[in-house]
């Protein structure tokens, strides 16, 4: 009854911005989960400047906003090379940096089956990488990462309730009818079960996409949090209007 009514007041709240986020407790681990309103929020991934160096940090993503422009919820958007460059699949405003990867192989990335988050035109979707490759969707931005942490309802086969391996984990989900998108972040290492049935379990999400652990940054203005350490690959973030907040 109560991860009912925790629930129920993070889906309720719906700021001007379309972005609202909590710390929750969840099976003894704090994790902290934002609600993107796609109806009412500009969500954008972001790699490179005008000059095609990588952005790596929320201060740098703000730099490359336009005036009267805002960075609002963002996180960190799937795993990347040492030079920072995408793993996957990695669509920024319609051009491709990168092709999608479908074989298995090492590294959380490689754990099958991975996804693709893609956002189109005020909807989202979380998307099996080899579903996706055999009928591509219409994606405006897209990143592809691994393991799936939910798949139609269930959690990733491979996944392990009593497994050691716990780290800071970070991560999407996209409600049933792809209006709204949770970026959520675990306050504490956990393992891979634990966070995937944070989304199957308390967000009710149908389908997650792990993006990544130990690197993992929220940047969370809302609530006071922007993290800070060495530069990471591709962005996810919401876009507002720097004087009223709002879309």
């Amino acid at each position: 009854m109560i991860r009912e009514v925790m629930l129920s007041a993070l889906l309720a709240a719906t700021p001007a911005a379309g972005q609202t986020c909590e710390r929750v407790q969840f099976d003894g681990a704090p994790f902290t989960a934002c609600d993107v309103d796609l109806s009412d929020a500009e969500l954008r991934l972001f790699l490179r400047d005008d000059e095609g160096a990588i952005l790596g940090t929320f201060s740098r993503v703000q730099d490359t906003l336009g005036a009267g422009e805002r960075l609002g919820v963002a996180m960190n958007a799937g795993m990347f090379h040492e030079n920072r460059a995408p793993v996957g699949l990695y669509i920024e405003d319609g051009e491709q940096e990168m092709r999608i990867i479908t074989s298995d192989g090492p590294g959380n990335f490689g754990l099958l089956p991975n996804g693709v988050l893609c956002l189109g035109e005020r909807a989202a979707a979380v998307i099996e990488s080899r579903a996706f490759a055999d009928d591509p969707p219409d994606c405006r931005h897209a990143t592809q990462s691994g393991p799936m942490l939910v798949i139609d309802g269930a959690l990733h086969p491979r996944f392990l309730r009593d497994s050691d391996s716990l780290n800071i984990r970070n991560g999407v989900g996209v409600s049933a009818d792809g209006d709204r998108l949770f970026m959520v972040i675990s306050d504490e290492p956990v393992n891979f079960h634990h966070f995937g049935r944070f989304f199957r379990d308390h967000l009710g999400t149908p389908n997650a996409l792990y993006l990544d652990g130990r690197v993992s940054r929220l940047h969370a203005p809302g609530i006071g949090r922007s993290d800070i350490g060495f530069p990471v690959g591709p962005i996810l973030g919401v876009v507002v209007d720097a004087d009223t907040g709002s879309e």
